[in-house]
């Protein structure tokens, strides 16, 4: 009498359930809104906050070039730049050629900048003492791991 082989039955693997993109979306609306919590008390929006501080450390430094990154389009770049030139924290002059502008911090953006920064830091340490440092340190691994398989040419180097 033959005996018939059972195929060999693989546990079910969990598979993830729901969308990717609305989960992340959801933590970082989260996240988002403790940072402008701290940073509004100091008249800043955190889009506002990360290009001003892009400006003070790179300015000055043409529009095309801070747009690159940031990896903002130019015309976006262009309209946040409003509020923060209104508000005399950065300047926007002639550059090299015709067509080029520079863009550069003035002394009352460095010091928004400078004050800026305490506000964020206090934003930090919220994150961290509500998620635990050993969990806010996943997460950014988490995060850098899956930047690095999901920019472009990551598959080519693999295959390679």
């Amino acid at each position: 009498m033959k005996t018939l082989v059972k195929p060999t039955v693989v546990a079910d693997v969990p598979k993830p359930q729901g969308c990717t993109n609305l989960k992340l979306r959801q933590l970082m609306r989260r996240v988002a809104q403790h940072y402008d919590a701290e940073l509004a008390k100091m008249g800043l929006k955190t889009t506002q906050y990360s290009l001003l501080s892009h400006v003070v450390k790179l300015g000055p430094i043409r529009a095309v070039d801070l747009a690159g990154v940031i990896r903002m389009s130019t015309s976006t770049l262009s309209r946040n730049l409003q509020p923060l030139i209104a508000n005399g924290w950065i300047e926007v002059n002639a550059g090299d050629d015709a067509r080029s502008r520079l863009i550069s911090a003035m002394p009352a953006g460095q010091a928004k900048r400078t004050e800026a920064q305490r506000k964020w830091r206090i934003a930090q340490e919220g994150i961290n003492q509500t998620l635990g440092a050993e969990r806010v340190m996943a997460l950014h691994a988490l995060i850098d791991e899956s930047l690095e398989l999901l920019s472009p040419g990551s598959e080519e180097e693999e295959e390679s």
